[in-house]
C-alpha cells in the first residue's frame, strides 16, 4: 500500500501539491485525472521518490519512506516523454531491469519476447531507439516497465504518442497485466474518457489538490462538487445559474419544471445547474424534455457526431449529438434539456446538492 498523509510540495513560492492524503492499495488501478498543471506529474514524482515533500509523510506498506530516493524504491516509470538507453538495442532496453535483478538468460529472453509481442515490437528487437519512430520508442519504454515487476508503476500520459488502434488495445491490456503483478498502478491523463475506459479508481486534481478520490464511475456519476464535475467532463460541462422556489427549477428565463422526488429536500435559493453535452439534444425524444431557444455559435462535424456550440441567455453550451447535423452560425434553434440528467450545485461553495439517480445516469 502507498499512503500519503497531508503531503504538500512547494517550489519557491509556488504550491505544486496542496495537503494531499491518499491511500492506494496493492494490485489497484488508480487514475490521476486533471488538466495540464493540475499537479499530476508533481504527485507522481513524490510517489517515485524523485522529489521530497515540503511537509507531510509518505509510507509504503506502513514503512515511512519520506525523502527516500528513487534508487531505494522498486518503481517503474513511463512518461509521455519516453526515456530509453540510446546505445542499447530494443531487446537490451527491455531486458535491462531483469539483468539488474539477476534473472537467468532464459527467463530474460522469455519475458522480453512476451512483452515485445504484446507491444508489437518483435521485429524491432535488434534496432537501437534512434532507428525507431516516436511511438515505437514509447512502446519500448512501456515494455521495460512491464517486465520490471515493480511494486509501484507510474504511467504519465504514456499512450499519447501511439496510434489509435494500439492505444485502445493497450488501455484494456496494460491495467490487467500490471494488476496481475500485485503492483500499485498509477496512470495520469488529461482525458476523462480515458479514465472511464481504464476504470479502477480516479483522483481528480485541481491546482495541486485532490478534489475527489473514489471508484471511477462513482466520481463520474456523483462528483462531490462543481470543480470535480468540470474536471471529469469533455466536452466541457454545460452550466448556468438557476434558482429553486417551491420545488420549481428556473434557469435561462424558463421554468424547467418541478424538482424530481430525490431533490425535493432542496431549499429555495440560488444554484448552479449543470448537465453534460450528450444530455441536451436537437430533437425532443421524450415529452418531459424542456425546450429552450438558443443561438448557434459554431458547429463541428466529426463524422459520427456533431458538436453544436450555442449561446442561451448568456450561457455557452455544447450540444453533442450523433450523426451529421447541419446548422448555420447565428441561427436560432431549439434545444431540448433532459431534467432527469440535471446536477445542481450550491451557488456559494460549489458543493453537490442534487445528482441524477444512478438508474437515470448514463456515462
Amino acid at each position: 500500500m502507498l499512503q500519503f498523509e497531508s503531503v504538500s510540495k512547494k517550489v519557491g513560492r509556488s504550491l505544486h501539491i496542496n495537503n494531499v492524503s491518499l491511500e492506494l492499495e496493492k494490485g489497484s488501478l488508480n487514475v490521476l485525472l486533471g488538466p495540464t498543471l493540475s499537479g499530476k506529474t508533481s504527485l507522481m514524482r513524490l510517489m517515485a521518490g524523485l522529489d521530497s515533500p515540503t511537509s507531510g509523510d509518505i509510507y509504503v506498506d506502513g514503512k515511512r519512506v519520506t525523502g527516500q530516493s528513487v534508487r531505494k524504491r522498486n518503481v517503474a516509470m513511463v512518461y509521455q516523454q519516453f526515456i530509453n538507453y540510446p546505445a542499447m538495442t530494443v531487446y537490451e532496453n527491455i531486458a535491462s531491469p531483469l539483468r539488474l535483478q539477476g534473472e537467468s538468460q532464459s527467463s530474460i529472453d522469455s519475458k522480453v519476447r512476451e512483452a515485445a509481442e504484446l507491444l508489437k515490437l518483435t521485429e524491432f528487437l535488434d534496432r537501437t531507439p534512434l532507428n525507431l519512430s516516436g511511438g515505437q520508442q514509447q512502446r519500448t519504454a512501456l515494455a521495460r516497465a512491464l517486465v520490471k515487476r515493480a511494486e509501484l508503476v507510474l504511467l504519465d500520459e504514456p499512450l499519447a504518442n501511439l496510434d489509435y488502434k494500439l492505444r485502445e488495445e493497450l488501455r484494456v491490456e496494460l491495467p490487467r497485466l500490471f494488476a496481475e503483478t500485485g503492483a500499485v498502478f498509477v496512470y495520469a491523463t488529461t482525458e476523462p474518457h480515458e479514465a472511464l475506459l481504464l476504470g479502477g479508481k480516479t483522483a481528480t486534481l485541481h491546482e495541486g489538490s485532490i478534489t475527489q478520490f473514489d471508484s471511477t464511475i462513482d466520481v463520474y456519476n456523483r462528483p462531490v462538487n462543481l470543480q470535480t464535475a468540470q474536471t471529469f467532463s469533455d466536452p466541457p460541462l454545460n452550466i448556468v445559474s438557476a434558482s429553486v422556489k417551491d420545488a420549481q427549477l428556473e434557469a435561462v428565463g424558463t421554468n424547467l419544471g418541478q424538482l424530481p422526488p430525490n431533490a425535493a429536500a432542496l431549499t429555495n435559493g440560488q444554484y448552479t445547474l449543470a448537465f453534460r453535452p450528450h444530455h441536451v439534444s436537437l430533437t425532443q425524444t421524450d415529452r418531459h424534455h424542456v425546450a429552450v431557444v438558443a443561438k448557434v455559435g459554431t458547429s463541428e462535424i466529426t463524422g459520427s457526431e456533431t458538436y453544436v456550440h450555442v449561446t442561451c441567455a448568456g450561457a455557452h453550451w455544447v450540444v453533442l449529438t450523433h450523426g451529421v447535423h447541419r446548422v448555420n452560425n447565428g441561427d436560432d434553434i431549439t434545444v431540448y434539456l433532459d431534467p432527469s440528467r440535471f446536477y445542481l450545485f450550491d451557488a456559494a461553495d460549489g458543493a453537490l446538492r442534487h445528482a441524477p439517480s444512478f438508474d437515470a445516469q448514463a456515462a
